[in-house]
């Protein structure tokens, strides 16, 4: 059974099982959570590790399926310090670039890259993206083959204040998500670098699954083999 078979017997009760849930699902941490429902700190861990793991693999799951075939919004970001003196720009210091592609009242996918250059951005396009698809970037030059390669390519410049036109020429959806990601990692007050990959993909589970996450972490729960403490 492993680590998780000190989860089976933890002698809690299934009030406080379910409390741990809302805890994670409302993403308390740990150490809050153990207060709220007043178990062992522990103990907590223990269920968060293991939620932690259902949902990076059912999300690794949804990541391999990714195709978009509909309205694509492209972008990419970086994080990190804040800032680091003596270094301007994209990228600028130890960040981690990433580039993230959402499909309009769809999904996201994001990945880490070592640069936002056309050599790595591409190659995550061509197999994410199918081609004919409308893709929506901003005016960095990595995306200007774009339409070279199929997709039909619109830009919108941020410098010219043309955040939307009105005609549905935005990547609103990419930002909010970046925003929201941020915002998210914020909390844990600084990732390592090790760990930021396994953070970035619960968050795109979080955002992929709004207003559904209770739901879809306790169907991944019963389906676990192990969950019969549940």
């Amino acid at each position: 059974m492993g680590k998780d078979s000190r989860i089976k017997r933890a002698r809690i009760s299934s009030r406080k099982i379910g409390l741990i849930i809302r805890c994670f699902v409302t993403d308390v941490s740990a150490s809050s959570c153990a207060d709220i429902v007043r178990v062992n700190r522990n103990t907590a861990d223990r269920f968060y590790r293991y939620f932690r793991k259902l949902v990076l693999k059912d999300q690794e799951g949804e990541r391999k399926k990714f195709i978009s075939d509909a309205e694509t919004e492209i972008d990419e970001s970086y994080f990190g310090p804040t800032r680091v003196r003596g270094k301007r720009g994209r990228g600028a210091g130890s960040k981690i670039a990433v580039v993230g592609l959402l499909q309009r009242a769809g999904k996201v996918f994001t990945k880490p890259v070592g640069r936002c250059t056309k050599e790595e951005l591409l190659p995550v396009i061509l197999a994410k993206v199918a081609q004919g698809t409308d893709i929506y970037t901003d005016g960095w030059k990595s995306y200007d083959a774009l339409a070279v390669y199929g997709f039909k390519h619109k830009r919108v410049h941020h410098g010219n204040d043309e955040f939307s036109a009105g005609n549905g020429n935005h990547i609103n959806g990419i930002e909010s998500f970046w925003s929201y990601a941020k915002r998210r990692l914020a909390k844990f007050n600084g990732v390592r670098k090790s760990h930021f990959a396994n953070h970035l993909k619960e968050t795109e589970w979080r955002f992929n699954n709004h207003g559904k996450i209770e739901k879809r972490l306790r169907k991944l729960i019963k389906d676990d083999q192990r969950s019969d403490y549940l």
